[in-house]
């Protein structure tokens, strides 16, 4: 269960673009996983990045014009400061329930636990009964890739922040991911969603990403079945809203490389959409 502590968060961060609707009124954006952000008093552009989080090493890919813009940054900026000690701490006691699974699930939602279990991953809801069901459900998004051999963007973007010695920082804590996701799904809708988590869905996700397709990648998103539009609005654009607030400072005082999930990018809300209302002049970068 090492794996699941070192990738639990990441893996949250996949089930908020897996569970996210697509905003059909903001136009459609090319598609480019990397804008330049410029203008409104910055004086070098900064850049913004849209990751999957994880996936397998071989469609692995970064672009040669990723790589140049961030060489030309002197930060990198995250959803989470993975390289912080106490965030990672963090992560590992939440990954732990408050109380066993057992006790806090029903007889029907531990059966069909069980049995989403067993089919994705190979086991019993007995296994991972200290867990949190956060911690499951990064598991099972985990196991939905069909691959022993998973690459984290984030730690690859870390890697290569250490070798630039670049500091690093992150728009939003563990704790702030956490209490989001329980906040924002009943136990019942956890499951549900645990459920939709297949290795197909999976594969059409990953096959949009290589493309940089960001306005398909929020139609695959879409899905009603899962989360009220009040929970949608605390997964995704709530969270925009918020890092909105954080990102002109960071840009202002220097070069900026963010990388975080590419459903954050599009729609009336997003990002991308969000910074150029701010008055900043907002790009995408196609070489």
């Amino acid at each position: 269960m090492k794996n699941l502590f070192k990738s639990v968060v990441t893996a949250i961060a996949i089930i908020f673009s897996l569970s996210i609707r697509a905003q059909t009124t903001s136009p459609k954006l090319e598609n480019s996983l990397l804008w330049e952000v410029s203008g409104n008093g910055l004086e070098k552009p900064s850049y913004l990045y849209g990751t999957i989080h994880m996936i397998c090493s071989g469609d692995y890919f970064l672009s040669e014009k990723a790589k140049k813009a961030f060489e030309t940054s002197n930060k990198l900026v995250l959803e989470i400061n993975f390289t912080d000690p106490k965030e990672m701490s963090d992560m590992q006691k939440l990954a732990m329930g408050k109380e066993p699974l057992s006790k806090k699930l029903n007889p029907e939602q531990l059966s069909k636990l069980d049995a989403i279990l067993k089919k994705t991953a190979g086991m019993t809801v007995q296994q991972v009964d200290g867990f949190s069901l956060i911690a499951v459900m990064g598991l099972v998004s985990m196991k939905s890739f069909g691959c022993a051999d998973i690459k984290l963007y984030e730690m690859e973007f870390i890697e290569q922040a250490k070798k630039k010695n670049i500091e690093v920082g992150g728009l939003e804590t563990v704790k702030s991911q956490f209490a989001i996701l329980e906040n924002a799904y009943s136990n019942t809708e956890m499951i549900a969603m645990l459920g939709e988590s297949t290795s197909d869905e999976t594969a059409k996700l990953v096959s949009t990403y290589k493309t940089e397709n960001i306005s398909e990648l929020h139609e695959i998103s879409t899905d009603e079945k899962f989360a009220s539009e009040k929970t949608k609005k605390a997964l995704l654009d709530d969270r925009n809203s918020n890092w909105i607030k954080e990102m002109p400072a960071l840009m202002k005082k220097e070069p900026v490389f963010f990388a975080v999930g590419a459903a954050h990018l599009g729609g009336e809300f997003g990002i991308i959409n969000l910074l150029r209302k701010a008055g900043f002049i907002v790009k995408p970068v196609m070489n």
